[in-house]
């Protein structure tokens, strides 16, 4: 007695398949992810809300580089804000702004937006903070390659750096490269403001010819946090 054989798909053929589902997959991931993120804001109510969604999924995606699953609270970043000579001329950098936290509240220190440089890694909220400081200075780029990443942006030495990035996500000797060439773009005596969720500081105390000021640790932020601010002699 004759079995029928079956008829099988040759391997290119399912291969090529296979790829236009996982795309078809992909395109209605997407679409369920950002129907997600409008229904959490319209229910929630609010930008901050909106801009929480934004943080999870960036940081889902790509947790070493954010760093945070939200975005830094009004209080915490009052408490940087408030390390900034708003007296001081030049340029006021901040580092891994993001949804523009910590931004909002230089701005109503009275950091003119203008005099703000913004270095953001993530693509997504580069586009976010054109949006909503049309007159700041955005740079997509990595910023513990500082001074490759603001070679030609910058017209003075800078009053001022906010830092908002992950540090102990770095070897210590990544993080000494980074203060040292954010000194060699700040005028002399202009302040590295850094918080971490750590208790210990995310470079040392006691480097020669640096002065460290800890901020009292600020409980209502969560994680409660500390800002580091570090000087260069």
């Amino acid at each position: 007695m004759k079995t029928a054989r079956a008829k099988t798909m040759p391997l290119q053929a399912l291969q090529l398949l296979e790829r236009r589902f996982e795309k078809q997959i992909r395109f209605f991931e997407g679409q369920k992810a950002a129907f997600e993120l409008r229904r959490a804001a319209l229910n929630a109510g609010g930008l901050r809300r909106l801009d929480e969604m934004r943080f999870i999924r960036s940081w889902l995606e790509k947790p070493l580089t954010v760093g945070a699953v939200a975005p830094s609270s009004r209080m915490l970043g009052r408490a940087m804000a408030r390390y900034v000579d708003i007296a001081q001329t030049g340029p006021v950098i901040e580092l891994g702004p993001g949804t523009g936290a910590i931004t909002a509240e230089l701005v109503a220190r009275g950091v003119a937006p203008s005099r703000l440089v913004l270095v953001e890694f993530d693509s997504t909220f580069c586009r976010l903070l054109r949006q909503r400081y049309p007159e700041a200075r955005v740079v997509q780029g990595d910023a513990y390659r500082l001074e490759e990443t603001l070679a030609g942006v910058l017209d003075e030495p800078a009053a001022a750096l906010v830092s908002g990035l992950p540090l102990f996500n770095k070897p210590l000797r990544a993080r000494l490269k980074l203060l040292r060439a954010a000194f060699r773009l700040m005028k002399r005596g202009a302040p590295f403001i850094q918080f971490t969720y750590a208790t210990v500081p995310p470079i040392p105390k006691g480097l020669e010819g640096m002065s460290v000021e800890p901020s009292e640790r600020i409980w209502l932020n969560i994680p409660p946090a500390r800002v580091w601010v570090y000087r260069k002699g």
